[in-house]
């Protein structure tokens, strides 16, 4: 019975994926009254809690690759579940997110509730980009101390990121941001090439406390919990970037 523990965390991570993707779906765009009088749409204050959600999900992930080591428990068919449930929770989720977001940018336009489907298809690429990178990742048996493309939950984190800069932000520059769909589009075909492109990662796993495999990412902490102090919720996705350059800065090292 022991052995299904860390099936279990990793079905919450599947089961907060889904929650995250309900809460995205309701109540789609609603119209507001600015200070002005002016009929303005909006983003639902809801999807806020999608961000907390894939959250969630991501301590979760985190959380069952420990309990599996630590139980003895690992096995094939966890690895696949928890490719499975990353696909959703970090992949499907945020494409939604990305979805919304774009629904948001037409809106702004005119005539721009009825712009066609095919305007807000590229938020898809990012559960198929991460789909492609899950399963490269579980037939490569070389990634064991270091990822090849950005690992999905990364990805999934940075994109959650968005609602909570867009509703929680003082700053009107950011939030003009978050619906700018040249802006949305670009990071979709970023986010995408970073996790289909064989490019080295730093990898969160330790099998030993060694000085030298871990200050990469103690270094990686010390930025996040600095930017954190000054950035707000906008930390989350310059401290991605910062894992990004680090990675590549570091590629022999982590290659190693």
């Amino acid at each position: 019975m022991h052995k299904q523990i860390p099936n279990i965390f990793t079905l919450l991570n599947l089961f907060f994926g889904c929650i995250a993707i309900v809460v995205i779906l309701q109540p789609g765009l609603m119209l507001s009254v600015d200070d002005t009088g002016q009929q303005t749409i909006e983003i639902p204050q809801k999807i806020f809690w999608a961000s907390v959600c894939i959250g969630i999900a991501a301590v979760i992930d985190f959380l069952d690759g420990l309990v599996a080591r630590a139980l003895k428990a690992t096995s094939e068919l966890g690895k696949q579940l928890d490719s499975l449930c990353d696909l959703v929770s970090f992949g499907v989720a945020p494409g939604m997110i990305f979805y919304e977001f774009l629904r948001r940018a037409y809106a702004g336009q005119p005539n721009g509730l009825d712009v066609s489907v095919l305007w807000l298809l590229p938020a898809f690429l990012i559960p198929c980009a991460g789909a492609f990178r899950l399963a490269r990742f579980n037939v490569d048996d070389t990634q064991t101390h270091h990822f090849k493309g950005v690992p999905i939950p990364a990805v999934g984190l940075c994109v959650a990121s968005f609602p909570l800069i867009y509703w929680f932000s003082n700053k009107a520059w950011l939030i003009e941001l978050m619906v700018n769909k040249w802006f949305l589009y670009a990071a979709i075909i970023i986010l995408s090439y970073l996790m289909v492109a064989k490019l080295p990662m730093m990898a969160l796993k330790f099998k030993k406390l060694e000085f030298k495999k871990l200050w990469p990412f103690l270094i990686l902490a010390l930025i996040a919990v600095i930017i954190a102090l000054f950035l707000g919720w906008m930390s989350v996705p310059v401290t991605f970037i910062a894992y990004v350059v680090l990675s590549l800065l570091l590629k022999q090292s982590i290659t190693s």
